[in-house]
């Protein structure tokens, strides 16, 4: 019984691929439309089964649209834009990562020459509140906890009075993408960057 249901499925299948490399469609999403099981158990209800179907068959329907929007020469535009955008920021999100994420920084610890330089220039001079965060004068740049969410770990801004302040990357890049990509920025932020990070 699960090889006729999994042979069935090959066209979808085929469908996904050829989208996927073709179109750069996400090949999650048009699984999604038409994923089903694979076998079922003879004690399944028929009505479920049937139910299924019904399921199955009205997110089918949704497949010209998706179709629709892959052959349209703006999202073909956007998608591209939106490459572009990712390949730029690319470096400096991997980096950020490595910094906030890795064994590479102590709680505490500055941050190295290189990277200091990096996150000044390609981050805190983005921050739509550099000014108020570097104060009185940059010493240097350190990672540690979070004040209020100790499971988490930041930059943080030490300003020559040896004061310090935390500061989101997040925030940075957002206001680096609305700067240097104004008309994709809002669609990019909303698809890429989780919400609670505004």
């Amino acid at each position: 019984m699960a090889a006729p249901a999994l042979l069935r499925g090959l066209p979808f299948l085929r469908l996904r691929l050829r989208l996927h490399h073709h179109h750069r469609v996400p090949a999650a999403g048009l699984l999604a439309l038409v994923q089903r099981p694979l076998c079922s158990s003879p004690c399944e209800s028929t009505r479920s089964e049937e139910a299924t179907k019904a399921g199955e068959l009205s997110k089918l329907k949704e497949l010209p649209k998706l179709f629709d929007s892959i052959d349209d020469p703006k999202f073909r535009r956007w998608r591209d834009k939106e490459e572009e955008i990712l390949r730029d920021i690319e470096p400096i999100v991997l980096l950020a990562k490595e910094i906030l994420h890795s064994d590479r920084y102590k709680d505490g610890e500055r941050l190295t020459a290189e990277d200091e330089k990096v996150a000044v220039e390609r981050l805190l001079a983005y921050h739509p509140h550099s000014e108020d965060k570097i104060g009185c004068g940059l010493d240097s740049i350190m990672v540690d906890r979070h004040p209020q969410f100790r499971h988490s770990r930041c930059l943080f801004v030490v300003r020559t009075d040896g004061g310090w302040i935390d500061f989101s990357y997040q925030k940075c890049l957002r206001q680096y993408i609305q700067n240097k990509y104004p008309s994709h920025a809002q669609r990019f932020i909303r698809e890429h960057f989780k919400r609670g990070s505004s």
